[in-house]
């Protein structure tokens, strides 16, 4: 599958001949041709110069997309190349249309009105027309390539959209003249220029509504860093991003992004993976583990290899993913590319014979060619041929700012048909975000607390967090813990008034106070029941003296359930997706409003 742009397309006509023109060359199997991103895509065997002249002969310009090492090797691109240049240059032309359009239609309608008009107009009434005639001859200029498109569209048999707009605007600037030239009154020339304004807005927000996709591509390439630095030998080395080969030892410290796919060789940390996967809490990453370009590393240091590289890289398929649906076509812009195809040819047939049967009954050149003028200007544009392929530029450019992907246009399609939703659990429905939800404790809390607080103040771990914001809420007093050592998979140690604190996993505190201890602390304060619920326990000893836990746990979005319910009122069945054991499933579902939970997965 190749990708070509495609220069000088206006309307959907334009697309149905592009199309047409590529499928008569030899090798071609299929061609899909984007209007609104200017893209042909082409699958076969068919050489680049045969498509790109076969296009040429269309009336169009095609140039082959350099995807292998522009589009698909994001970390070698910049997000300057989805950069929207189009919609600054149609707000120019729209502004410049409207500057000239106002006094036009001031001195053609104001007079009507009764508003004062120059009194050298009022005396020659053919100073008034010559007037208008150059008002609308600037617009004219201003938006010539509604002419330019237009007639080379007929001159390569293929009329478009454009060639409507042409002829309706083009017919009544030419009548008019004929009509000032006779000394006549019947002038459409603020109807001529009318014509080519209105139009023009319609392609400022055509633009605007491109424009706006883009923004999601380039968020996404955004996400990597165009250096990493890189270990050689014993030396630190910073290197562009598109100059690493696969082998390669990267270093990642706290708040860098990850350049690349690679697996962690030295270290451990925890790193936010959000912008890629949706998960809002950190993911715990030690040796072994894969590492994933465009990730955020967000506490402690990591020694990582890389395995893949350019557009091999999961960020750089998901960017490619986004723009070929962007590219793709659903099944009802192919239908309506059909129907605007024709359209043209049609509308221009009808136009001719109503003047002609105008002329031939009523014997009314002039009215004829003002029915004929009507139908010209009405067609234009199709809406049939632009609102749907907008439609689902627009569609799936939301759906891509609010993290919401699809395949494909056609899938976009297919969405609309859906019978069922499901939903993940964790950052979907629950907030990703973990707070304190209990604490527990033999002796005194206060201890508990201000141990808990001198401990976690000195890590970024998103547990950590919650404890500190709990703590200071709490009005606990801040002290500071001497000998801070972070123990990588297990919590945290330090030394407070000469004792000994630990913070951390259940296996490392039974280590030190003893697992009969700690099994006796759990029975005893119906631990398991808090465990089965799904929060986090975090344990802390003094010495060989078990403090107590606290729970930490991920809380549910405010506006879940009522998200959920409006999805049940539409007639969708929703279903809970989690890896969470069955009871903290149950009961996450039964606050969202969830009946049916997958669990355990």
């Amino acid at each position: 599958m190749e990708q070509y742009n495609v220069e000088g397309m206006s309307c959907a006509a334009c697309v149905a001949h592009v199309e047409k023109a590529v499928r008569s060359v030899d090798g071609v199997e299929d061609v899909t041709v984007n209007l609104l991103t200017n893209s042909m895509t082409v699958e076969g065997t068919a050489g680049e110069a045969a498509i790109c002249e076969a296009v040429h002969k269309a009336g169009y310009e095609a140039s082959k997309k350099v995807s292998d090492e522009g589009l698909q090797n994001f970390s070698n691109s910049s997000s300057d190349e989805f950069e929207d240049k189009e919609t600054p240059k149609m707000l120019r032309r729209l502004s410049f249309s409207v500057l000239f359009l106002l006094p036009l239609m001031y001195i053609s309608m104001g007079h009507m009105l009764g508003w004062p008009l120059p009194a050298f107009l009022c005396t020659f009434p053919k100073a008034l027309g010559l007037l208008e005639m150059l008002l609308c001859i600037c617009i004219i200029i201003i938006n010539r390539k509604f002419f330019i498109s237009g007639f080379m569209g007929v001159l390569h048999g293929a009329p478009n959209m454009d060639t409507l707009v042409a002829l309706g605007s083009g017919v009544s600037f030419l009548y008019s003249i004929y009509s000032l030239s006779k000394g006549s009154d019947l002038l459409y020339f603020e109807s001529a220029a009318m014509i080519l304004t209105l139009i023009t807005v319609g392609k400022t927000l055509e633009a605007y509504s491109k424009g706006k996709t883009t923004n999601a591509l380039k968020g996404l390439m955004d996400l990597t860093p165009k250096t990493a630095i890189v270990l050689e030998g014993e030396k630190e080395v910073t290197k562009p991003v598109a100059e690493l080969s696969i082998g390669d030892i990267f270093l990642l410290r706290p708040g860098m992004s990850v350049p690349v796919d690679g697996v962690v060789i030295e270290g451990s940390s925890a790193l936010n993976v959000s912008a890629l996967t949706g998960e809002s809490i950190p993911i715990d990453k030690s040796i072994g583990d894969e590492v994933v370009g465009g990730t955020i590393n967000t506490f402690g240091f990591l020694k990582c290899k890389v395995t893949r590289t350019g557009s091999d890289t999961t960020l750089s398929k998901i960017i490619q993913m986004v723009s070929d649906a962007s590219a793709s076509k659903a099944p009802i812009a192919k239908i309506a590319d059909k129907v605007a195809g024709a359209f043209v040819p049609v509308v221009l047939i009808c136009s001719l014979v109503t003047a002609l049967l105008w002329i031939i009954f009523r014997g009314d050149v002039v009215f004829g060619i003002e029915r004929a003028i009507t139908i010209l200007v009405i067609s234009c544009p199709c809406a049939l041929g632009l609102a749907t392929p907008v439609a689902i530029m627009v569609g799936t450019g939301v759906g891509a700012r609010n993290g919401i992907l699809y395949k494909n246009a056609s899938a976009l399609e297919n969405a609309g048909r859906a019978s069922i939703v499901v939903l993940d659990k964790t950052g979907t429905i629950t907030t990703g975000n973990p707070t304190v939800t209990n604490v527990i404790s033999d002796g005194n809390k206060k201890e508990l607390l201000a141990a808990a607080y001198a401990l976690e103040i000195k890590s970024d771990h998103p547990l950590a967090k919650a404890v500190c914001s709990y703590a200071k809420n709490a009005g606990v007093l801040l002290s500071d813990i001497a000998d801070f050592e972070a123990l990588p998979g297990n919590g945290l140690k330090g030394t407070l008034n000469g004792a000994h604190y630990f913070g951390g996993k259940e296996s490392y505190a039974a280590n030190i106070v003893g697992e009969k201890a700690l099994l006796d602390f759990e029975e005893r304060n119906f631990v398991f029941s808090l465990l089965n619920e799904g929060k986090t326990p975090i344990f802390y000893t003094k010495e060989k003296e078990l403090l107590g836990a606290i729970f930490v746990a991920d809380e549910l979005k405010p506006e879940a359930p009522e998200a959920i319910e409006e999805l049940k009122e539409m007639g969708l069945s929703v279903v809970m997706l989690t890896g969470d054991n069955e009871k903290t499933a149950s009961a996450i579902g039964e606050q969202a409003g969830v009946t049916e939970i997958i669990s355990n997965v």
